[in-house]
């Protein structure tokens, strides 16, 4: 396995778009589906802004990052259930006391992802 290969490969590193996309399409020759979720509005303190990107393989394995800890646990969770039903949907998230008791710090601020699935032979695909 290159370098290139193995870095590409570490769950929950941030990688640029061009990186999750040739990863993901890799995957998908494969024989894998996928669900890619991207942070597409935040408001307030949040891990990641616009544009953060993690894709989730039906695996359960994952690649890039939307944030770490809980919040990231509820987008991998929503990320299954979108792989199991091919709906594409916006989730809203409120990184509120929850999250902060949960992970011992505090963002407070919000974040919509969009979460859609994502395979070769996708015949139901919504986006």
């Amino acid at each position: 396995m290159s370098d290139t290969e193995q870095d590409t490969n570490s769950p929950g590193r941030s990688l640029s778009a061009g990186e999750i996309y040739i990863e993901m399409k890799r995957r998908l020759e494969r024989g894998a589906r996928a669900a890619m979720a991207t942070v597409v509005k935040t408001r307030g303190s949040t891990p990641q802004q616009a544009g953060a990107k993690m894709v989730i393989f039906d695996d359960g394995s994952f690649i890039g990052t939307v944030g770490g800890g809980c919040v990231e646990a509820d987008i991998w969770a929503e990320a299954r259930e979108v792989l199991r039903t091919g709906k594409t949907d916006v989730y809203h998230f409120n990184l509120n006391d929850e999250y902060a008791d949960a992970e011992g710090m505090v963002c407070g601020g919000q974040m919509d992802v969009l979460i859609e699935r994502w395979a070769l032979d996708d015949e139901t695909d919504t986006r």
